[in-house]
């Protein structure tokens, strides 16, 4: 292990230099330092900066960074997405996946089974209306997986999935 990852368990350390990533520290100011690590950035359309702002940070409960009148950004689970002002979205094209139409063009997140569940929990109680409810499917296979998806006020499906182990998320064979 590098020197001044101790802190990380091995096998993240590993994964990350295995692919050529590295972790590095950033500094803040003289005293403070903070710890970077690959995170993803996602923009995407929307046609009511309000009505996404809405959405993303009551619903979904992500906080803003920075904003103009053409886009704004959000922490989704320490990752920067951006929602852009577009007139007018095309379509968004289906798929077949374990017996439903699962919009293609989506984003989401894998979270821990208790976490996936008090999620799935919230949206309910707010009132969200699901694409595909929650549920358990590939059910005895590899990759088994709960998975739920959702839309934005613009149309924009969002899954969260949840994996039994870290494993399961890359399985092959079903």
């Amino acid at each position: 292990m590098r020197a001044g990852f101790s802190f990380l368990p091995a096998h993240i350390v590993k994964d990350f230099d295995s692919i050529g990533l590295s972790f590095y520290y950033a500094p803040r100011n003289r005293k403070n330092k903070i710890m970077t690590f690959p995170r993803f950035h996602l923009a995407f359309p929307v046609t009511d900066l309000e009505q996404a702002k809405e959405f993303y940070t009551k619903i979904l409960g992500c906080k803003t960074g920075r904003e103009s009148k053409n886009w704004i950004d959000f922490d989704f689970y320490g990752h920067q997405i951006v929602a852009h002002y577009s007139a007018d979205i095309p379509d968004c094209p289906t798929s077949l996946v374990a017996g439903r139409q699962v919009p293609i063009r989506h984003f989401g997140l894998l979270l821990g089974r208790g976490d996936w569940q008090k999620l799935a929990d919230s949206l309910a109680k707010k009132g969200v209306e699901f694409l595909i409810p929650p549920h358990i499917r590939f059910v005895g296979q590899p990759g088994e997986q709960a998975t739920m998806f959702i839309q934005d006020p613009a149309g924009n499906g969002l899954e969260f999935k949840s994996f039994a182990t870290n494993e399961a998320i890359f399985a092959t064979g079903i």
